[in-house]
């Protein structure tokens, strides 16, 4: 009994220090711009969908996570360190769970890859369309079918209620916005998901210690101290929504130790799957690890995506979870 007492001391010293650095990223952060407004926008979405639950429609609510952020080295922001993400990953996702009938809240960041518009090309929006007889515009012939599904899918999905948008840029922005929705969406118990596909920054300038005004060049080499960011999954996962259903990824270059990181995020984090890819083949195939599984997923056909049987993997997985849950309650009742 000592030593398990001992034990427990030490996760109780290791949650304290954890509450603190939280505690002190969200104090110091310059204060998310349009906060009431996303608030309001979210209880809508979430009672909306969650009313349509109860009367016993199959909805559920995912969160999707979805491109990179950035990090500001000045608070009137000129110059910023960037994580790379196009939010290819994400954006795919959200058309594949929208489709089996989710509710998607699409934390984005602002101009990366959308929802029913990734495949559009690089083509500027207007290069779809052409002028047609006196004031009309038509869409160009050459690209009639996608410019049409795209924009019937989207349309569907937004006339359905099922697909609320909210972008960010920096790690301050993405991190209060993720705080936001998953204590809107406690109420969902394990009818949520949190899909964590953006690229977060490790480390960050703090905000009170940034320079205030563009940093001159004339000022000499530039030495500037970054902190880490502090690990919000365990946070998320134990405190903002306990009881949701949790994917995260784990991205590397060197395939050798993939799995082995893949491994510790879900065992150190506590999610319910942790899906890992390597750089090179992240298109191709990825691997979704659980706590008894290493299940490899890759895309059936040349013309299909990754994300379309990876996506049904993840919801086969989550409907498991919620009758694990309601088998549990029925037990304690």
């Amino acid at each position: 009994m000592e030593s398990v007492n001992n034990s427990m001391d030490g996760c109780d010293d290791i949650q304290g220090v954890l509450s603190t650095e939280v505690k002190s990223f969200f104090d110091s952060a310059p204060p998310l711009k349009d906060y009431d407004h996303f608030s309001e926008k979210l209880k809508l979405f979430i009672s909306q969908n969650f009313q349509r639950s109860e009367n016993q429609n199959s909805t559920r609510i995912v969160c999707v996570t979805s491109g990179g952020t950035t990090v500001p080295l000045e608070q009137r922001c000129v110059r910023y360190l960037d994580n790379f993400s196009s939010g290819h990953r994400g954006a795919t996702s959200t058309e594949y769970f929208i489709k089996s009938g989710y509710a998607v809240i699409f934390l984005y960041r602002r101009g990366t890859c959308q929802p029913y518009s990734r495949n559009l090309g690089e083509e500027t929006f207007l290069e779809y369309f052409e002028p047609s007889k006196g004031t009309e515009i038509q869409v160009r012939q050459s690209h009639d079918e996608e410019v049409k599904n795209a924009v019937r899918d989207y349309h569907t999905a937004a006339e359905k209620g099922m697909l609320l948008k909210l972008p960010f840029t920096t790690i301050f922005e993405y991190l209060q916005l993720l705080k936001l929705v998953a204590l809107s969406m406690k109420c969902i118990g394990s009818g949520g998901i949190f899909y964590l596909a953006a690229a977060a920054s490790d480390f960050f300038v703090p905000w009170d210690s940034m320079a205030e005004h563009k940093i001159q060049s004339s000022g000499g080499p530039l030495d500037m101290r970054l902190i880490p960011v502090p690990k919000l999954l365990s946070v998320l996962r134990n405190e903002w929504a306990p009881s949701a259903f949790y994917i995260s990824f784990k991205l590397e270059t060197d395939s050798e130790i993939l799995l082995n990181k893949a491994d510790m995020a879900l065992k150190k984090y506590g999610m319910h799957a942790v899906v890992a890819n390597e750089l090179t083949t992240r298109k191709e195939e990825v691997v979704v690890v659980t706590s008894n599984k290493k299940i490899t997923v890759r895309r059936c056909h040349q013309d299909e995506d990754v994300e379309k049987p990876l996506i049904e993997l993840l919801i086969m997985q989550h409907s498991q979870y919620i009758q694990q849950k309601q088998l549990g309650n029925a037990y304690l009742s």
